[in-house]
């Protein structure tokens, strides 16, 4: 594993555990060239999945990118790291187990949505304005508006 801090090419592993969901492997890692500790994580990856964009490009599954713009919506608010992670590897598992090798990408935000939804209706309302296109102040009124009524019923 290449150092992040001066790119030698060998580090030791000086601790192993699973994470919190049991979906990766954390290990602690220390630098031969330099002693720099850094932290990697290994996932089981059942197959290379393409995700297939609504103006026609195609790209490779990015499961950093999706935990990114999920903890965008989520900034400041009170939702644990942890509770993203395990959407993001429920996602990725979903994804992964349908046997499709290309996904559209309005399926997996459709899926975040759903997500979003139930664990907190700030990041779930900021996500839809990315995600649908909000491009004025009453877009979001009318969906935060149906967000509230679906609470009610």
């Amino acid at each position: 594993m290449r150092c992040p801090f001066c790119g030698h090419e060998a580090s030791q592993v000086k601790d192993s555990r699973p994470t919190d969901d049991g979906a990766a492997i954390r290990r602690r890692r220390q630098c031969e060239g330099c002693a720099a500790r850094f932290t990697t994580f290994e996932r089981i990856q059942l197959r290379d999945l393409t995700v297939a964009k609504s103006e026609g490009r195609r790209e490779p599954f990015d499961r950093e990118k999706l935990l990114r713009s999920i903890s965008v919506a989520a900034r400041k608010r009170p939702i644990d790291a942890i509770a993203l992670e395990r959407l993001v590897s429920g996602i990725q598992r979903q994804l992964e187990t349908s046997g499709e090798p290309e996904v559209a990408a309005k399926r997996i935000g459709e899926m975040v949505m759903e997500g979003l939804k139930g664990l907190d209706s700030v990041a779930y309302i900021r996500f839809a304005s990315v995600y649908r296109d909000f491009s004025e102040a009453r877009d979001f009124e009318e969906f935060a508006g149906s967000v509230e009524e679906a609470g009610r019923g």
